[in-house]
């Protein structure tokens, strides 16, 4: 089918919704390395687990070889109020930019959460409910995990409990009222209601707080309540897993119309946006099937691909999570306040992680002002107000499409788009009216995030 037959909007029918998620560990010649006993160093089994996760959860979280995990049908009916989601062409964008490069982009931002979390939320509260489980807690950087997941709780009768970043708890009061209106109690971290949270603030003082920080409360709180789990947004094998409802949907649409995308883009903080989009179409160039360039961006401001280390490191400020190999800048890493993005973890999704050490992928930090400068000129032209931490791959996807406009060459650029902004109007302001800057820390501030590294001898 010629390109100028394809709609602005491709839209699958309820029919053509996956039912099941992939699980691109399977067709991974080298597997992510094993979780480990932050204590022991020693890998942790499904026993290990339980007191933190769900039971079926831990189960998604170890398998490496099930290519594909069947999707329970109240979570596939849950999905259909919202999906499939549309893969849209940005015919506009093109214009404006004068460039002879197709682009496409796959919009997570239409349901009440106003982002791609709400995939993954409804799966882990499912399994929570059918756990018997009382509530579940968790931890929100900019809140639309937050905000997801409080309202897959409210739809199962669970109690949600949150933990939100101190900065984005301040800066973003509207998405916690969201949160609170669906139910779920909101505090802003690190706070005075955990061991690790008075830790923290007394070692840190003044601090804006991180994901690390917010991890290791949300932790403690599900450890010290019966009848509780803690869930987590993103970086887990398990979050990856159920986030391939996007790259299986988008590949759907695009087989559809006969459309092969060239260059692949996802903005990268944990991982889920990333793995979610591109996993399908890493398993079918794992297995030799077709070939893409990929391409994770990243804050430069938080640059845990592009300048971390592979190495195993806690996955939370306060050493009670496991330990995780990933790329990282160190578990004590606290990124700058300034950063009005959602992407703000210390370390890296041990797929994405993986992948990337494998050279299957490739990572570009970009500043903060630039990102906002590309969000304002996708917005004017394509109509959607983009959120800060999508508005990384759509950066990146017109640089790639300005490539083309040199080279003259036709390439297929397809970013995800994981959600709006209108509850990021303070970063929009800021940026608006001159006052946002540019943060890259210096090889000295990474160092001391690197000093507090593990030693682990395997």
């Amino acid at each position: 089918m010629s390109c100028e037959k394809i709609p602005y909007k491709i839209y699958l029918s309820e029919s053509e919704l996956p039912d099941s998620w992939y699980n691109v560990r399977a067709d991974m010649k080298h597997k992510p390395a094993p979780l480990l006993n932050p204590a022991t160093h020693k890998e942790l089994a499904y026993e290990d687990l339980r007191p933190v996760f769900c039971d079926e959860l831990i189960k998604q979280e170890l398998n490496n070889t099930d290519a594909l995990i069947p999707i329970p049908a109240e979570i596939r009916e849950f999905y259909k109020m919202y999906r499939p989601a549309p893969l849209v062409r940005a015919y506009c964008l093109e214009k404006k930019l004068g460039t002879p490069a197709k682009i496409y982009y796959k919009f997570e931002g239409n349901n009440t959460s106003g982002s791609h979390k709400l995939n993954s939320a409804i799966a882990q509260a499912y399994y929570a409910k059918q756990q018997g489980l009382k509530g579940v807690t968790t931890e929100t950087g900019a809140g639309q995990w937050g905000t997801a997941l409080s309202m897959a709780c409210a739809y199962f009768g669970l109690d949600c409990q949150v933990y939100m970043v101190k900065v984005s708890y301040e800066q973003k009061p509207f998405r916690r009222e969201v949160m609170r209106t669906y139910g779920a109690s909101v505090t802003p971290s690190p706070s005075e209601t955990t061991e690790v949270g008075r830790k923290i603030l007394a070692e840190f003082p003044g601090t804006t707080g991180s994901l690390g920080c917010a991890i290791s409360e949300a932790v403690e709180a599900a450890t010290k309540q019966e009848g509780y789990r803690y869930v987590l947004g993103s970086v887990l094998s398990q979050v990856l897993l159920h986030q391939s409802v996007i790259g299986l949907e988008t590949m759907t649409a695009m087989d559809k119309y006969g459309i092969k995308p060239d260059i692949i883009i996802g903005c990268a903080g944990g991982g889920s946006n990333l793995g979610g989009l591109i996993s399908p179409f890493m398993g079918r160039k794992l297995r030799g099937e077709a070939d893409y360039r990929f391409i994770a961006v990243e804050p430069a401001s938080c640059p845990s691909l592009t300048r971390g280390r592979y190495v195993y490191d806690f996955c939370d400020t306060g050493h009670v999570c496991p330990l995780a190999k990933m790329y990282t800048l160190g578990s004590e890493f606290i990124p700058s306040a300034n950063h009005a993005g959602g992407l703000r973890y210390h370390g890296m999704s041990s797929i994405v992680s993986q992948l990337y050490d494998d050279k299957l992928i490739e990572a570009r930090a970009v500043e903060q002002t630039s990102v906002f400068q590309a969000a304002q000129e996708f917005a004017r032209v394509e109509g959607i107000l983009p959120a800060p931490e999508s508005s990384h791959a759509i950066k990146v996807a017109i640089d790639e499409a300005l490539a083309c406009k040199k080279t003259g060459e036709e390439k297929t650029i397809l970013f995800g788009l994981t959600g709006t902004g209108y509850f990021d109007m303070y970063a929009y302001q800021a940026y608006n009216d001159g006052k946002m800057g540019d943060y890259i820390p210096t090889d000295a501030d990474l160092e001391k995030g690197f000093a507090g590294l593990p030693e682990v001898s395997l």
